[in-house]
């Protein structure tokens, strides 16, 4: 099992239950999973550039990326139904715990002035996004290897049913929120 995962075992859980009170174990929120984004809008004219973006987000997330297609024509956008625009990857059990803690612990304090990820951007559902502006934050990224920089969306999947309790969880996983001042 990863460390992040050992650690909700035998700290995390028993202590949310504490706290909120659970009756059973069934009801302590945890994670599902963590869906990883990049949207690609120069692949339109350049199939190089989402080759890339899938390459750079497999080599980050260590699964293959699927690659996602235009639902809808827009005219203004230049973009028609079934082109290809973006790729993502959906992380679950051991993979999805090895990424988070390679994120909160490793990328996250590689970016330049940072000072916490903001503690409001939950759904409403118990569910977390945010977005990274650049890939180079992970180590796996080699510099000289990237042909532009490219950020990505990430979403943090709970079954908690409120946000304080997600947002108790991503806490005491080791989520880097910013303080309120």
């Amino acid at each position: 099992m990863s460390r992040l995962h050992d650690k909700y075992v035998a700290e995390i859980a028993p202590a949310l239950m504490n706290k909120f009170g659970y009756k059973s174990v069934m009801q302590i929120p945890k994670l599902d999973k963590v869906v990883i984004n990049m949207g690609v809008a120069d692949a339109k004219e350049n199939a190089k550039a989402l080759e890339s973006a899938a390459n750079d987000l497999g080599i980050i997330t260590g699964q293959k990326p699927l690659i996602t297609k235009v639902r809808k024509s827009v005219a203004n956008f230049k973009i028609r139904e079934g082109m290809n625009i973006g790729c993502k990857v959906t992380l679950r059990h051991e993979q999805m715990y090895e990424f988070l803690d390679r994120l909160f612990n490793v990328a996250l304090p590689r970016v330049r002035d940072f000072r916490g990820i903001n503690p409001d951007s939950f759904d409403g559902r118990g569910n977390y996004n945010f977005g990274l502006k650049e890939q180079l934050i992970f180590p796996e990224i080699e510099y000289d290897k990237i042909d532009k920089i490219r950020g990505m969306d990430i979403t943090v999947v709970t079954t908690a049913k409120t946000d304080e309790e997600a947002r108790e969880l991503l806490t005491l996983l080791g989520a880097p929120y910013a303080q309120n001042k």
